[in-house]
């Protein structure tokens, strides 16, 4: 996120999932739900701003749900809502030059990373599925490049997280 914008963030971290923070009640709709519900708890803990990624994992609907909930007027907290496709450990596999620097060996371009339909397995066979790797895949990736490969996802995600600066 520090590398999106321009601007000093403090952050907060939380799981998607806090039990704390459940979503509304009744059928359908879970994850535009639990947004909306994360969006009036920052809203309401005096946040600037929210924040908000969840992966894909093979269900389109969640992207229909997150955007809904990002353009959602009835609340007044800027928030930058995303959608992992198909989860966020694809977002590792955009840049393989950052890749041949963590790992120390020669990593090939991986394909469309959005188009991975297990990015953790292949995450996991390159090796990086451990935390820090992570962190430092991310530290260094070309954020242009990530943006260019994973259009569907992470430039959707990024713009709206540029936006919070307005």
């Amino acid at each position: 996120m520090r590398r999106l914008v321009k601007f000093p963030l403090k952050i907060e971290r939380d799981r998607v999932a806090n039990p704390d923070l459940r979503a509304f009640h009744g059928k359908g709709q879970g994850f535009f739900k639990r947004a909306v519900r994360w969006t009036l708890a920052a809203e309401k803990r005096g946040f600037d701003a929210l924040i908000f990624i969840i992966d894909r994992d093979g269900e389109p609907e969640r992207v229909r749900q997150i955007d809904r909930a990002q353009d959602l007027n009835d609340v007044e907290l800027r928030r930058a809502l995303g959608v992992a496709i198909e989860s966020f450990d694809a977002w590792m596999l955009a840049d393989e030059k950052a890749l041949t620097q963590v790992l120390g060996r020669s990593v090939d371009t991986q394909r469309s990373p959005e188009s991975i339909r297990r990015p953790k397995e292949v995450c996991d066979e390159l090796g990086i599925l451990r935390r820090d790797l992570y962190q430092e895949v991310c530290r260094i990736l070309d954020i242009e490049l990530l943006i260019r490969r994973c259009p569907g996802g992470f430039a959707t995600f990024a713009q709206r997280v540029r936006d919070l600066e307005r």
